[in-house]
Order: C-alpha cells, then sequence, then structure tokens
C-alpha cells in the first residue's frame, strides 16, 4: 500500500518523514525535479512531498484583462498560469499529480488552519479524480517527532471540509472585492492621466487606511489647550525628591501661580504614610498577535518580520505552531517535560530548575481560545543550528514568556506620603517589586522601575525647595504604530491573525503609509476621501466585521460557502456601479494626487554637488534601471548621476551619510533585509551600505 502525503513547506516533509521512519533514516530522492521523502513499513509506503504554499489561486474565467472591470465570473486555476515566474510552482503540481497516479491513500498534513487545510484540498483534488474525497487529515501544533507520530497514527477520517469551504470564500470574496475595487480605481486614475499606477483598497485594507487617515486627520485639526501644572522639588533629610500636588491640572494659570506663592520655600511636614501591597499575575501565554506587538516592542520587528521568523522557528521545531488566537496552554502539553528540555540548554537551565521544584506546575490562562491549536510555546528541543540573531530573540521571548505564566505572582508595595504644608497637600510617591515570582522568568521583558523614596513616618518635616507653576499644552493621540495598528484591527475584529500584517505591508508598498510612527501620505489620504464620498460602505469596519462574522460562520459549518459568497457579490455590486459612474471625477483627483506624490517621493533633499540644482530618482526608458540624476541635465548644464541599487522598493530617508552628509537611501525587497546605502559613498568606491 502507498501513501501519499501533503505537507505545507520541505522542512515540514523532512520531520514528517523523519517522525515515521522508525528505524534508519528516511530516502530522499528526486521525482522530476521535485524533493521527495520516502518512508517503508512492514505493509505500507509512504512518500511525503511538500507543497510550495499555495499551488492554486483565484484569476479571472476566460482570457484575464487587466483594464477590464466589474468582474464576476472567476476560477481556480494553478497558480503559474496566473503569475509569471511561477516554473517551480508547476513542476511541483506534475510531480505530485504522477505520484498520485500510484497511491492507494491520501493524507493532508499541511498547517492545520485555514490556508493548510485548502492548499492541501486543492493539490489533492486536481492531483487526482476523488482524491480528496478519500483523504484523510493529520492534526498537529508541533513537528515533534512524538507529536508527529500521534498525528498519523490518529488522523482525522477525512479533510476537514468546513475549514476547506472558509478557505475557498475567504479567497474568493477578497479576489473580488480586491480586483474590482482596485481596477475601478486604477483604471479612472490612468484613463485620466494617460499613465499607469498600480492602486488597490479591499474589504480589509480600505478600513485599516481609515484608521490611519482619521488618526492624521486628527492631529493635523489638534488645537492645543493650556494647561498648568505644579512641579515640586523638596528635602528631606538632606534628599531632594519631586512632589506631587493634589490636584493634577489647572484651566486657570492664577490658581497654581498662589500655591507656588504659599509654599515655595516654606516647610511642611508629613500628614500621613499609606502603604498598600498588590499581586502582580503572571502574563498570559503568547497568541499571535502579542506575540508580534511583544516583538515590536522590544526589538523593532514589523509584524510581519515576526511572523516570517516565529514560522522558521515552528519549522525547526523548536515552537508551537505561531498562527494562533489561543491564549491558553491545555493539560494535553506535558508542561513538565518541556521544561525539562529546556533545562539542557545553558541559556534557561536555570529558570527551569527553578520551575522543576513546584509540585504542580499551571499556567495562567488567557480568555481567547483557538479551536486548532494551542498558544505559542516552546517545544524544548535543542536548537540543532546556530540560530540567527533576529530568530534568537524571537525565541528566546518565546521561552521566557513560556516560562513567566507558571511563575507565582510577583507582590508590589506601593508607598503614598502625604505632606502639608499651608493646608495644601502634595504627596510622596515610592514603589517596588517585593517579592518577584514570574518577572524573575521574563527578565528582561518585564519591566518594573522602583521608586524609592526615604523612610519617613508622621510629623517628619519637609522641605520645600522649589514650587513653580509650569504651562503644558494637551496632546494628540499619538500616530499608530506597526503593533498598535495591529492591535486596532484585531479590537475591530477585521482581518485574520495572519492577513492583518499583509495588509501593513501593502499599504506601505502602495505608498498610502509610511515611516515607523504610521503617517498617512497625501496618496493615502485621498483614496479614502475618494471612498467616503463614492462608496463609504467599503470604508465602514462593520461591514467588514459583518462579512468576517459570516465566513467564521462557515468554518463552524453554520453556513453554506456560496450563500456568503453571493451575499457579499450582492453588497459589491452597487459599489463597484456608482465608482463605474463617477470614473472621470475620481480620475481626475487621484491622478493629480499621484502625480504630486510622484514629485515628492522622487525627489532628493540634497542638492546636486556638481551644480547646486534639484536631483531627482529617475529611470532609464532604455535599460529601466534606476539612478540618480540632475534636472540640469534637461537643461543642457550638468551631466551628474548616481548608481542606485536595483531591487526591492527604494524610499528615500531623511538620515545624512556620516561620511559625506549625502542622502541615506533603502532598497527592501520581500525575503531580504532592508538595504541602506550612501549613492555619493558607494559611487566614489567607499561602499558605505549597511
Amino acid at each position: 500500500m502507498t501513501t501519499l502525503i501533503i505537507t505545507e513547506k520541505p522542512d515540514a516533509a523532512l520531520h514528517v518523514a523523519e517522525a515515521l521512519q522508525y528505524v534508519g533514516e528516511p530516502r530522499k530522492f528526486s521525482f522530476k525535479g521535485v524533493p521527495v521523502y520516502e518512508v517503508k513499513r512492514t505493509a505500507e509506503r509512504i512518500l511525503v512531498c511538500s507543497a510550495l504554499g499555495h499551488l492554486y489561486k483565484v484569476d479571472q474565467a476566460g482570457i484575464s484583462q487587466r483594464k477590464q472591470y466589474p468582474v464576476w465570473e472567476y476560477v481556480w486555476k494553478p497558480i503559474h498560469l496566473v503569475e509569471h515566474g511561477r516554473e517551480r510552482q508547476r513542476r511541483w503540481l506534475n510531480a505530485i499529480a504522477e505520484m498520485a497516479k500510484e497511491a492507494d491513500a491520501f493524507v493532508n498534513a499541511c498547517d492545520f488552519d485555514v490556508e493548510g487545510s485548502l492548499i492541501g484540498y486543492m493539490i489533492l483534488k486536481h492531483a487526482r479524480a476523488g482524491a480528496d474525497a478519500a483523504a484523510k487529515r493529520m492534526k498537529f501544533s508541533t513537528l515533534s517527532p512524538e507529536e508527529l507520530r500521534h498525528a498519523y497514527e490518529h488522523m482525522l477520517p477525512q479533510l476537514d471540509f468546513p475549514l476547506v469551504n472558509a478557505g475557498l470564500c475567504r479567497h474568493e470574496v477578497d479576489w473580488l472585492y480586491g480586483i474590482n475595487l482596485s481596477r475601478a480605481l486604477t483604471e479612472s486614475a490612468r484613463k485620466s492621466s494617460g499613465r499607469y499606477a498600480t492602486l488597490s483598497t479591499g474589504r480589509v485594507q480600505g478600513p485599516t487606511l481609515r484608521f490611519v487617515v482619521e488618526r492624521e486627520q486628527e492631529i493635523e485639526t489638534f488645537v492645543p489647550v493650556p494647561r498648568w501644572e505644579i512641579q515640586a522639588t523638596v528635602e528631606i533629610d538632606g534628599e531632594t525628591l519631586h512632589a506631587e500636588f493634589e490636584v493634577e491640572k489647572f484651566d486657570i494659570e492664577a490658581e497654581p501661580e498662589k500655591v507656588a506663592t504659599v509654599s515655595d520655600g516654606r516647610e511642611g511636614s508629613v500628614e500621613d504614610v499609606e502603604s498598600k501591597t498588590s499581586m502582580v499575575v503572571p502574563p498570559f501565554p503568547f497568541d499571535l498577535s502579542s506575540l508580534q506587538a511583544e516583538a515590536y516592542r522590544h526589538f523593532g520587528m514589523a509584524p510581519r518580520q515576526s511572523l516570517g521568523v516565529a514560522e522558521r522557528l515552528y519549522l525547526d521545531a523548536l515552537i508551537s505552531y505561531p498562527r494562533t488566537s489561543s491564549q491558553k496552554l491545555p493539560p494535553s502539553i506535558d508542561y513538565r517535560e518541556v521544561v525539562q528540555r529546556l533545562r539542557k540548554n545553558p541559556s534557561y537551565e536555570r529558570q527551569a530548575a527553578a520551575l522543576l521544584d513546584v509540585r504542580v506546575l499551571h499556567p495562567s490562562d488567557g480568555k481567547k481560545v483557538d479551536p486548532a491549536h494551542p498558544a505559542v510555546y516552546p517545544t524544548g528541543a535543542l536548537p540543532k543550528r546556530s540560530l540567527e540573531p533576529r530568530e534568537f530573540k524571537v525565541y528566546d521571548l518565546i521561552v521566557k514568556r513560556f516560562m513567566a505564566t507558571f511563575g507565582q505572582p510577583a507582590t508590589r508595595e506601593t508607598i503614598k506620603a502625604t505632606i502639608t504644608v499651608n493646608g495644601l497637600r502634595f504627596y510622596l510617591r515610592g514603589s517596588r517589586i517585593t517579592a518577584a515570582g514570574w518577572i524573575d522568568f521574563y527578565k528582561p521583558y518585564a519591566r518594573f522601575e522602583d521608586v524609592t523614596i526615604p523612610p519617613v513616618s508622621k510629623g517628619t518635616r519637609v522641605k520645600f525647595l522649589s514650587v513653580k507653576a509650569v504651562e503644558k499644552f494637551s496632546q494628540p493621540s499619538p500616530r499608530y504604530n506597526p503593533g498598535s495598528l495591529l492591535r486596532e484591527m484585531e479590537t475591530n475584529e477585521i482581518g485574520t491573525k495572519v492577513t492583518r500584517a499583509e495588509i501593513i505591508e501593502t499599504l506601505l508598498r502602495r505608498a498610502y503609509i509610511k515611516g515607523d510612527r504610521i503617517e498617512a501620505t497625501p496618496l493615502g489620504i485621498q483614496i479614502v476621501s475618494v471612498l467616503e464620498k463614492y462608496c463609504p460602505r467599503v470604508l465602514d469596519v462593520a461591514f467588514t466585521h459583518e462579512l468576517e462574522a459570516m465566513m467564521d460562520t462557515i468554518e463552524l459549518g453554520k453556513e453554506e460557502k456560496q450563500r456568503v459568497v453571493d451575499e457579499a457579490i450582492r453588497h459589491l455590486r452597487p459599489i463597484i456601479d456608482e465608482l463605474k459612474a463617477h470614473e472621470q471625477e475620481i480620475g481626475e483627483q487621484l491622478s493629480s494626487t499621484i502625480k504630486q506624490a510622484r514629485i515628492t517621493e522622487l525627489a532628493l533633499s540634497v542638492a546636486c554637488p556638481k551644480c547646486g540644482r534639484r536631483l531627482h530618482v529617475v529611470r532609464s526608458r532604455k535599460s529601466g534601471k534606476r539612478f540618480i540624476g540632475c534636472i540640469g541635465k534637461w537643461e543642457g548644464v550638468c551631466s551628474f548621476t548616481l548608481p542606485l541599487p536595483q531591487l526591492g522598493t527604494l524610499t528615500l530617508l531623511d538620515q545624512r551619510c556620516s561620511r559625506c552628509g549625502f542622502q541615506l537611501v533603502e532598497a527592501s525587497a520581500r525575503g531580504r533585509p532592508p538595504l541602506v546605502t550612501c549613492p555619493l559613498c558607494f559611487w566614489k568606491g567607499r561602499g558605505a551600505k549597511s
């Protein structure tokens, strides 16, 4: 009997094959240029082959025409027929189809989530007639040998069709919204200006962009309101401290001035000392969103980057499946066994030993549950290779968070001393951790700063060295950063735990937003303005959430996939009709903004070193290569040029080279670390890049 197992990625195929090969190593061979693992048992031959992520994709039915919209007819096609440069995927599909001919049984061992269920289903469905109906499903959360063997020996008797249908629906609805809305915007601008520029929006992208634009508008229209506060410095037993006044802020300057007049330079006394002890409970284990937020907070990693790192750690069998929304560690996980494995790692030996002294390990749990996977946790396996710096950071964060969930609550003592002077009250506040508990396991990521005050008691004399009325102004809400925008999307329940980071990356790539402290660009603001005027429902969070909820019911097996798709189309048709009817006005608004954005985006802030004129990023019509050129070339007076990186999205940074003072540029391409370089130094042969 021959069984064909499909995994989502090549590393997973190796882990599955090694786990199922009880004796020796699985045989690896190349079949039509595709790596395959063969496992032989007494009465069974197992072939394990990976996919390369999605091998099928939604596309326009018939001949795809990029300028045509609206589009309502679609089909699923092999991805190499939809996207250029996918020869490798074509080879994979052909090889799997050939292997399927000789297989007696089929197993989907792709990641156990909506995407993994869909990937395996589509491959098996088209590899051989009936394979999808006969196939079984492996369910696992880690790539440890024990769990993989258990998953194979206790396979689900059929594919998880509710998840498959939810995946089909999400991809089809997202395609319908994305292709029609994006083509409406792109074609409107092209017909108006005669130039092509890719514009896009969608049912999640639109509301997310609106969050940023509304915050930008709030900041721009914010009117600072003056407030006054008291700043006081006191002395106790020769130690200088800051004291708080009983009223935090004043609307009228005269009131704090009066306070300063009657207390500055005077002597007061401690009226009361109040001490409280409170418990600081351990943190919840990581779900994907909280992991991404912590990775951004501590390491400055964008959500998409931290997800990519976590997936590599998962494929190395070092952590559990990261694409989870659960904040719970179920009892089925052998906590003590995981900790015992971690103890073998010198980096965690001390903390693991301390946990093993606890008689019963009971984790702190959050409210969120994921029926497919537990919260993110380490397997305890020792890394088989040297982890890259980013990988170690994320791994260290996950390990220490896992151990911290089993720690005892920390205790914190707070002290509040009330000081009176001429009938006015000031406060001294101190705090300190008296029992570290779980904090010891989560260092350096748990930060509690002790604030000490000298020992005081009722009647202690206090000298007021300085009391001043200081004017402060109210501040607008801060701009989003990648972590806080991710949380905003999650709070409003738009997108999925996986797609949210991709949406933010798309907005950056489209130049609708920019910067680490995310700022809406003029183009992003104009996109929202157009959508608000002609199709406000696309920006409506409630509408997007309604569609999300309908798709979630498919996942639970309570709703038919086609009914949800039909309902989504029913909402979308009048929106596209409205955009089509106002194509000219929309095009005029967008093309004007695009033109201005291009001028701003391509102009350097430094002058030409040769003639002092402006420098711009230019693309050669002959070679297609980009470079920096002086506008003096068009005036026939200057031919100065500088080379630029040719791969990736180019960004002109607001930073200057430390050597020559020229403006730095950044080239970023998916799957590669950003390249920051000084064009002038690089041209001179100094190779100034990082």
